[in-house]
């Protein structure tokens, strides 16, 4: 086999369909769409309409409050720290949020992260994170570490 003989399989392609070129190709004329009305036109999208009843985001009842302002925080816990410690990926004397991504701990920026004290610490940790729970914080602190919080 030769490089000029490569094709694909055969169905594995198909060719776009080309609308609106003519009565002969079985999709000329009016494309597909219909005839006439809103729906025909190009750059219409009435997407929620229900032919004038009431729809339905409207019908069903609203309630609760979104905070615009709410901080998203990528959660650290301390075991997850440990594990990446104990694996090499980590330097316990200073830990961050870019050290964090860089290690593959958390995934991307968030508006911060925030430390919870899930699981336990063999080893001293200086840590800078943007928020941390209490218990996370004494767990730190009870095996020789600092966490710093950058508010």
């Amino acid at each position: 086999m030769k490089l000029n003989e490569l094709r694909d399989n055969e169905g594995a392609t198909k060719n776009r369909i080309r609308v609106g070129r003519g009565i002969g190709s079985g999709k000329g004329k009016t494309g597909g769409r219909g005839v006439k009305g809103q729906k025909s036109r190009s750059g219409v999208s009435i997407n929620g309409f229900e032919g004038g009843q009431m729809p339905i985001y409207r019908r069903l009842p609203k309630r609760g409050f979104k905070n615009p302002f709410a901080k998203t925080f990528a959660v650290v816990n301390l075991d997850t720290i440990q594990k990446a410690i104990d694996a090499g990926k980590l330097n316990a004397n200073e830990i961050t949020e870019d050290s964090l991504i860089a290690s593959n701990v958390i995934s991307k920026k968030l508006d911060g992260v925030r430390l919870l004290a899930r699981g336990a610490l063999t080893v001293a940790v200086n840590i800078t994170v943007n928020s941390a729970s209490k218990a996370a914080v004494e767990a730190v602190e009870k095996a020789g570490g600092k966490v710093t919080v950058n508010a």
